[in-house]
């Protein structure tokens, strides 16, 4: 239904225009009164050619600038401005930009060639010939400097100039569909990144409770032996899937993207509480909660459910300080090195202004965020 009133509407605009440079062709033609026969060869023809432009101008305009060229009466004595140039040798009264009647409609399609043809050569082609075609007008007017100069300004004026502002506005619309769909693509490339970082920061720490509830049900007296393979089988595959989640995130990142995102809305009590509830034996010293406490502990409890399971951890919150360490572990490790949210973590403490630590302490690991006070400068890089 769009298409058909769109379809609908170009056909007006092109009656109209038709109409528009029939009228103009009219008025610079013979005088009906003065015979209907010439009227009718001179302007019957025009209107014709005019036509034809009209329906060819849409779809092909470079050759509705040729046929309204040729249905143009061309008189280089009439010009958009008229400069006397007769103190200088051999020159006279010369006629800038000549104009005709049908030049509105040159100054139209010219526009539309260079809006709308992506290739330059027809432009190119049709410019030439329609250059030849003044060069001979001149030649048959006598050849004097100022004809020559009326044409090439008739040239740059009807012709070449609209087709470059046209050319520009293409480019323009280019460049502006080109820059849209780069933003579109940064914010797709920021919702993959925040859905990474989600996918990391809850289901991750999820799934490392899930391996360190079934490994203490494998170990737990008075299970059968298909029990024990059962929980152990569980075990792997909570570990399995941490490994794939971890890949699907490393796809998923933007590295260059350090934006902090928002914590999940629990607090740190209750993050220790919901790790407690897994099996894990966590000794919590809160004193405070500064603005990363939640990331932190939530990143140092799942590398320590899933790196040293069993292990007794202690997590210590203070205003400016947040660490979490665990001794060595109990049982054997649910997930391999090389993660990326320990580097992601890094990336948000230092745009807090912070400072991370992160290396082995006696058996166990240790992770600690230092946080600088309120007001504080974040520190500069040396150099």
């Amino acid at each position: 239904m769009n298409h058909l009133r769109r379809s609908r509407r170009q056909v007006v605009y092109d009656v109209l225009l038709w109409a528009a440079l029939a009228v103009l062709a009219a008025a610079s033609g013979p005088d009906p009164l003065d015979g209907l026969g010439p009227f009718a060869a001179v302007t019957g023809t025009r209107l014709a050619v005019l036509a034809v432009a009209v329906v060819v101008g849409r779809p092909w305009p470079v050759a509705a600038v040729v046929l309204v060229t040729l249905a143009a009466p061309w008189d280089l004595d009439m010009g958009f401005a008229t400069l006397d140039l007769g103190w200088m040798p051999g020159m006279g009264v010369t006629k800038f930009v000549p104009m005709t009647m049908l030049s509105p409609g040159l100054f139209w399609y010219s526009y539309l060639a260079g809006r709308r043809v992506e290739r330059a050569w027809p432009a190119v082609a049709a410019f030439a010939g329609i250059a030849a075609g003044g060069c001979v007008m001149v030649l048959a007017g006598g050849g004097q400097a100022e004809l020559w100069i009326a044409m090439v300004t008739g040239l740059l004026g009807t012709y070449a100039v609209p087709y470059l502002i046209g050319g520009l506005r293409s480019r323009l619309r280019v460049q502006r569909a080109r820059a849209q769909a780069a933003a579109e693509s940064q914010a797709r490339i920021r919702e993959r990144a925040r859905i990474a970082h989600d996918m990391h920061d809850s289901l991750g720490h999820d799934l490392a409770l899930i391996a360190v509830r079934a490994a203490g049900l494998e170990l737990s007296p008075g299970l059968t032996p298909a029990q024990v393979k059962a929980a152990g089988e569980l075990r792997v595959a909570a570990a399995d899937a941490t490994e794939r989640l971890r890949q699907i995130v490393g796809l998923m990142r933007d590295q260059g993207d350090g934006a902090p995102l928002a914590p999940v809305g629990e607090s740190v009590a209750e993050l220790v509480e919901r790790a407690r509830d897994s099996g894990m034996e966590i000794t919590l010293r809160l004193a405070g909660e500064p603005a990363l406490a939640h990331r932190v502990v939530q990143e140092g409890l799942t590398n320590a459910a899933k790196h040293a399971p069993g292990a007794p951890v202690t997590v210590t919150v203070e205003d400016l300080l947040v660490s979490v360490v665990n001794g060595a572990p109990h049982g054997r490790a649910t997930a391999i090195r090389g993660g990326t949210g320990l580097t992601a973590l890094r990336e948000r403490v230092r745009l807090a202004g912070g400072t991370l630590t992160a290396g082995p302490r006696g058996d166990g690991y240790e992770l600690t965020v230092e946080l600088p006070r309120t007001g504080e400068s974040p520190p500069l890089p040396a150099g």
